[in-house]
C-alpha cells in the first residue's frame, strides 16, 4: 500500500477536480487528464482503476439521463469489439510493470497531443466512413483507455462523428458505450484486486470533487470557444506525456 503525504494528496484531490473541469467542458478526456498528472505521484495501477471507478458513476447518470436518445445501430456493433480489447487491455495491464506502463503512457500521451494539434491548426475535413470500421475502434477504443484510462475513446468519438450521428445521438451512444466498457474494465481490476481499502477510500473522498468539477466544466463550457479549447488540451498533454518520459 502506497502511503500518500499531505502534499500529495492535495495533489491528487486537485488532479482530479481539475480533469473532471475538463470532462464538463469537452463531454470527455477525465482519465486522459487525470491519469498522467496522477502518474507522477501514486503508480499507475492505482491510478488507471481509481478514475475508472469515478467516471463510472458519471456515465450511470448520464446513461439514466439520456438512454432514450441512443442509437442502436451504431452501438450494437461497437460493444462486442469494445469487450474484447477491453478483456486484452486488462490482461497487459495486469502483467506490465508500473515503469513500463510509464513510458508507454508517455509516448501515447505525446504521439495524440501532436495529433491533436496538426487536425487543429490545419483545420482537416470532417471524415466519413462506413460501420466496417466499427470493429477495430471499438477495439482499439477500449485497450488504450484500459490500459491508460482514457485517450482510446477519442478514436469512437471520431468515429461516431464520421458517421454522421446527431448531437444528442453522440452524447447518449457514447455514454452508453462507455457504460459498457467500463463494466468490463471495472469488473477486470476488481478482479485483480486492484480495489484495496486505499484506493475504494480515496474513491468515497474524490466523489464529490467528481460532482462539482463536472458542473463547473458544465458552465464554463460555453464561455470558451471549441478551437482554442482544444489547442490548449492538446499542449498540457503534449507537456504530460514529456514529464512522464522524463520522470
Amino acid at each position: 500500500m502506497v502511503e500518500l503525504s499531505a502534499p500529495e494528496l492535495l495533489w491528487v484531490a486537485s488532479v482530479f477536480l481539475f480533469a473532471f473541469i475538463i470532462r464538463g467542458m469537452s463531454g470527455f478526456g477525465a482519465g486522459m487528464i487525470a491519469v498522467p498528472l496522477l502518474a507522477l505521484v501514486i503508480p499507475v495501477q492505482r491510478a488507471v482503476p481509481l478514475c475508472s471507478l469515478l467516471v463510472f458513476v458519471l456515465f450511470v447518470m448520464l446513461v439514466i439521463r439520456d438512454w432514450r436518445e441512443v442509437v442502436w445501430n451504431e452501438l450494437r456493433l461497437l460493444v462486442p469489439p469494445t469487450i474484447v480489447g477491453a478483456l486484452f487491455g486488462l490482461w497487459l495491464f495486469s502483467v506490465l510493470d508500473n515503469r513500463i506502463l510509464v513510458m508507454m503512457l508517455g509516448t501515447f500521451l505525446v504521439a495524440y497531443a501532436v495529433y491533436m494539434l496538426v487536425v487543429n491548426l490545419l483545420r482537416m475535413a470532417q471524415l466519413h466512413c462506413s460501420q466496417r470500421w466499427a470493429i477495430p475502434v471499438g477495439f482499439l477504443g477500449s485497450f488504450f483507455d484500459t490500459l491508460f484510462g482514457g485517450g482510446g475513446g477519442t478514436l469512437v468519438v471520431i468515429y461516431i462523428n464520421a458517421r454522421g450521428v446527431s448531437r444528442t445521438g453522440f452524447r447518449a451512444t457514447l455514454a452508453a458505450l462507455w457504460f459498457t466498457e467500463m463494466i468490463a474494465r471495472i469488473g477486470g481490476y476488481a478482479w485483480s484486486g486492484y480495489y484495496d481499502r486505499q484506493t475504494l477510500t480515496m474513491f468515497v473522498v474524490l466523489l464529490p470533487l467528481m460532482a462539482v468539477g463536472t458542473l463547473i466544466g458544465e458552465r464554463l463550457g460555453n464561455r470558451v470557444s471549441a478551437e482554442i479549447f482544444n489547442r490548449l488540451l492538446a499542449l498540457m498533454l503534449l507537456a504530460s506525456g514529456v514529464s512522464l518520459l522524463c520522470k
